[in-house]
């Protein structure tokens, strides 16, 4: 069962210090949901775990130091979904997503099929023909979910991934996330709207709270604690409302 451990991780860039002993570990069927206001050194987090940032502690994916895995290796395990995609070249979006499977060896013609299926998963499939630098916000979205789906991983590392989408698509994409997790996947998902995490289901979604580069809370989605914890973080009294079965939280404008 493939893991990802972070022990102890500090990185510090340009004289700041962005994260601060940070521990947390991912593996497989589990779904950690990375909350905390902007600056709390969530996307740093990310970015250290893939290897991507020099960082202090230990960065362990299946017992291997991240950082010192081969390209090919490291995509084999872990796939990531950053904020923003940039489109520099006007590829098509097959193109764009049949790139996706680098990791495989396999014939041009099967990573086609791979990346027609990944499209599909992503609700994209309509977009295989156009060029990456002519879509939407949205729809740019959507096609990079469907590159990460491509990649056939058994963990995934998603940074605010309903980002540029309208909330219809926002609920339909984290029902995607919470299909691709109990395939038996494990997911790290940054995310501003706890809310949402209503359409993965409470059960065994662990919330972990960032604020100024260190872990501040951690419990279960479906914890009495989490509103509390969660009005700490964002420094905001937090009301609850409930939505037929829901548990919403809602800010109440005043100082928590």
């Amino acid at each position: 069962m493939t893991s990802l451990e972070l022990a102890n991780v500090s990185v510090r860039a340009r004289g700041k210090t962005l994260l601060r002993d940070v521990s947390l570990r991912l593996q497989q069927g589990e779904f950690v949901a990375l909350l905390g206001p902007n600056g709390a050194g969530k996307t740093t987090l990310l970015r250290a775990a893939l290897g991507l940032l020099p960082a202090e502690g230990s960065v362990l994916l299946d017992g291997q130091p991240v950082r010192e895995m081969p390209g090919r290796e490291r995509a084999a395990k872990l796939a990531w979904l950053p904020q923003q995609s940039a489109a520099a070249e006007p590829i098509t979006v097959l193109e764009q997503v049949t790139a996706a499977r680098f990791r495989f060896h396999e014939t041009h013609h099967a990573a086609e099929a791979g990346a027609l299926a990944a499209l599909d998963a992503a609700g994209a499939a309509q977009f295989a023909a156009r060029h990456v630098n002519e879509l939407s916000g949205g729809e740019a979205q959507r096609v990079a979910v469907a590159g990460m789906i491509a990649q056939e991983t058994p963990l995934l590392l998603l940074d605010e991934p309903a980002n540029h989408l309208d909330p219809a698509q926002q609920i339909e994409l984290y029902r995607l996330i919470a299909r691709l997790w109990r395939d038996g996947r494990g997911v790290l998902c940054i995310t501003h709207d706890v809310n949402m995490l209503r359409f993965v289901g409470e059960s065994a979604v662990r919330v972990v709270g960032m604020a100024e580069g260190r872990v501040r809370f951690e419990c279960e989605y479906g914890a009495p604690e989490l509103p509390g914890h969660v009005g700490d973080l964002f420094k905001v009294g937090i009301e609850i409302v409930q939505a037929g079965a829901d548990r919403l939280l809602v800010p109440s404008g005043r100082p928590a």
